[in-house]
């Protein structure tokens, strides 16, 4: 092996280990989806709800909560609870929206998943959160970083994939698909919208799901170039929500994801799940 491809290896390495404890910083944030303590599925009957203030219920695609004297709910550093106590009003919130309201320590997520509304309280003093160990990964493979072609579809195609929770869909635009070939096979991956602008978001399984990695689904962020190339690094794939708990309401990947390929590369299966593979 030459100089300069140990050195260009030992670059890979050292930009994925960067990448990769900096994504462990954002999952091991105070309220993130680890400080999750409940998922409560809200409905038109009012009821109090395990670690939030309230009574909750939703109503016309708008939520309702009436505070008891004492109790606080602020959104965006303001106090919400009023002498009063007249029934605070939030929405319609459109899907897979939410907003984040503040009760003492935790955060009290409210979103529409599936067309329903849920409230999800996150606590620092979770214990899922305390006692995180880190995710392991398969060590970086320079083999697993592949460039593949984005190509667009004529019009945007509405996709209907199931979830980690039973009893609810989603649905999502998907813009186009990804080609690219891996392990000597020609693949393609349909594509959705990422959180970032001009980010694609793809979800998939491969013969190492539920063996080495979540079975479930794993995530992989690309960035198409103007010409519609891209870099798919699996090195970078990295597990959603469901993979730590059963609080999450994550999409399972389109049928056409899931790749015959093994795929040793990326996030391997949470310590807090593998007695459950």
């Amino acid at each position: 092996m030459s100089t300069s491809t140990e050195t260009a290896l030992e670059s890979f390495d050292a930009d994925w280990e960067q990448w990769h404890a900096a994504h462990e910083q954002q999952r091991a944030h105070p309220h993130g989806f680890l400080a999750v303590t409940h998922l409560h599925w809200l409905g038109s009957e009012a009821a109090w709800l395990e670690g939030a203030p309230g009574a909750w219920h939703v109503e016309a695609d708008v939520v309702r909560v009436v505070l008891e004297p004492g109790e606080s709910l602020q959104r965006d550093g303001q106090e919400l609870n009023t002498a009063a106590g007249a029934a605070l009003e939030f929405g319609p919130i459109e899907e897979r929206g939410g907003i984040t309201l503040v009760s003492g320590d935790s955060v009290i997520e409210l979103a529409k998943r599936g067309g329903e509304y849920i409230v999800r309280p996150r606590n620092p003093e979770n214990s899922l959160l305390r006692e995180y160990q880190g995710t392991p990964a398969y060590s970086p493979d320079a083999a697993y970083a592949v460039r593949g072609t984005y190509v667009p579809f004529e019009a945007p195609r509405p996709t209907t994939v199931g979830a980690a929770v039973e009893g609810i869909q989603h649905v999502y635009e998907a813009p186009g698909e990804i080609r690219f070939k891996l392990a000597g096979q020609e693949l393609v991956l349909t594509a959705f919208n990422g959180h970032a602008s001009g980010s694609l978001s793809v979800l998939f399984t491969d013969q190492t799901s539920g063996k080495t990695t979540y079975a479930a689904n794993r995530s992989l962020t690309v960035v198409p170039a103007a010409d519609g190339s891209v870099e798919l690094d699996f090195n970078r794939a990295v597990n959603l929500p469901c993979a730590y708990t059963d609080l999450a309401t994550c999409p399972l990947p389109p049928a056409e994801n899931r790749l015959a390929v093994a795929i040793e590369a990326g996030e391997k299966i949470p310590y807090e799940r593998q007695d459950q593979q």
